[in-house]
């Protein structure tokens, strides 16, 4: 699957996706939705985004605690 942003979905939850990211500014990576949800599911049940919206992005890079499941 191929996004412009770094997201986690509560609808992508289990479907064991590798998510493409292209950036607007051009910045490219990998990660594996469901190893960056299982490592910081308290952390993302805690934000009021992830409530309101069932998800969180970034548009601009990987964020710090989502990069020890970047697929190289």
């Amino acid at each position: 699957m191929t996004k412009k942003r770094f997201v986690l979905s509560k609808s992508m939850v289990g479907k064991n996706l590798i998510i493409e990211v292209k950036t607007v500014k051009g910045k490219e990576f990998k990660y594996d939705h469901d190893a960056v949800y299982s490592l910081n599911q308290e952390k993302l049940e805690a934000m009021e985004c992830w409530h309101r919206y069932g998800n969180y992005t970034n548009s601009n890079n990987l964020p710090v605690w989502a990069r020890e499941c970047e697929v190289k």
